[in-house]
């Protein structure tokens, strides 16, 4: 990643145009042409150095429902449990942590009632518990990484 790159992913964190050529915008600002926006956000995603490159949804506002999920996953099946979970289409996130409930990961549905539905099917998928810890209060957190 160069100088570039950084300086690209710090601008991008702070909001995306809404616009007919929002790449073009975003180039502008920083002095660069719209072809290289889109090529150097292609190779980051590409290399791995940007997991995603999207817009983030407030679920709930949309009339759905999120809730935060965890599962105690034996080592030897943690990659295996990894690769069925995150196949589920309601699977927004995925971590795993050095606690009893080693892999906790975000559920998110169009419809409230469809919470228990996706949590069961990850159950019978993966053969394990799934517990669920919905969201009792939110908290804005604005996090930016720098680059």
């Amino acid at each position: 990643m160069d100088l570039i790159d950084r300086k690209l992913i710090n601008a991008l964190q702070g909001g995306f145009p809404i616009a007919e050529r929002p790449y073009r915008e975003v180039a502008a600002r920083l002095g660069l042409e719209e072809i290289q926006v889109i090529a150097r956000l292609e190779r980051l995603l590409d290399q791995g150095l940007l997991s995603r490159f999207g817009p983030m949804y407030d679920a709930e506002r949309l009339g759905g429902a999120v809730t935060l999920a965890a599962m105690a996953v034996p080592a030897e099946r943690f990659d295996e449990v990894a690769e069925i979970v995150n196949a589920f289409p309601e699977v927004a996130h995925n971590y795993e942590r050095s606690h009893a409930l080693n892999m906790w990961f975000v559920v998110a549905t169009e419809r409230p009632e469809q919470i228990g539905g996706a949590l069961r099917a990850i159950e019978a998928a993966t053969g394990l518990e799934v517990l669920d810890l919905p969201k009792l209060e939110e908290f804005f957190l604005e996090l930016r990484l720098s680059a």
